[in-house]
């Protein structure tokens, strides 16, 4: 009867801390949750306010020169993704350009080759075309027909780069232009009132300085746009004029094979 008793109360007392140790581990997972979700929430707050003090900032500045502002926004940013994605496609392997026509010239002449550039696309593939179709002249004219039709593809490669530039120049020009603006509305302000208080001339201060700091901004977001894309543009005219010699090179060798 005492082994009985003995096994109950050793089984009660198991029952008894193993129920403390859940409702321990239950009131710290708890814990936990209330944490994080308090930390979530804090976050939410954060980020939520920024984008309304943003809102708030961009407001204050005034509809004139802050809507001209983020016009040049939205139209540099249409400009810069219109020549990325238009580089992204010019781009081309040069070097499998190049065995393809190669083996085209050895297989089937210049009427292979040409045949199989006209398949291609980029701009690589259009100047080899065209000195693959003076070709007929002599190496001569089809090394002239492929500088001559390389600065045509570089105008195509640079086409519309100039009006990113302005954007980015024209920026913070409206910026300051509403700076000065707010500065000389805040100074008749002053005249209006013969004196000068602090409170009177603050506001129209604040907002001139904001013009010219969301000007910046947009200034800067275009310039990184222009950067890579000058980046990319060079980078492509760099294997157009690697590739033309090597064509150059691949013509007289085959007329000189014929």
């Amino acid at each position: 009867m005492k082994k009985v008793f003995t096994i109950l109360a050793i089984v009660g007392m198991l029952f008894f801390v193993t129920s403390n140790i859940q409702a321990q581990n239950a009131k710290a997972q708890t814990e936990k949750k209330v944490e994080k979700s308090k930390n979530s929430d804090a976050a939410a707050t954060d980020t939520k306010s920024f984008h309304q003090e943003l809102k708030k900032r961009f407001v204050e500045g005034g509809p004139a020169f802050m809507g001209i502002v983020l016009l040049t926004l939205i139209l540099g940013l249409a400009v810069a993704i219109e020549r990325i994605i238009y580089l992204s496609f010019a781009d081309t392997n040069t070097d499998k350009l190049l065995d393809e026509v190669e083996q085209a010239l050895d297989e089937g002449g210049v009427e292979e080759a040409k045949e199989l550039l006209r398949n291609k696309k980029g701009p690589i593939a259009s100047i080899f075309y065209e000195g693959l179709e003076r070709m007929d002249e002599g190496v001569d004219a089809a090394e002239k027909a492929v500088v001559s039709y390389g600065n045509v593809q570089v105008g195509q490669l640079e086409k519309n780069v100039s009006w990113l530039a302005l954007f980015i120049a024209v920026a913070p020009m409206f910026g300051f232009m509403g700076t000065v603006i707010g500065m000389i509305e805040a100074f008749d302000k002053i005249e209006a009132a013969g004196d000068m208080q602090p409170s009177l001339v603050a506001g129209g201060i604040k907002v001139a300085l904001l013009t010219t700091v969301f000007g910046l901004i947009v200034a800067i977001i275009l310039q990184v746009f222009y950067n890579f894309i000058i980046a990319k543009i060079d980078s492509i005219v760099n294997k157009m004029e690697d590739a033309s010699i090597s064509l150059v090179d691949m013509l007289v060798k085959y007329s000189h094979n014929k």
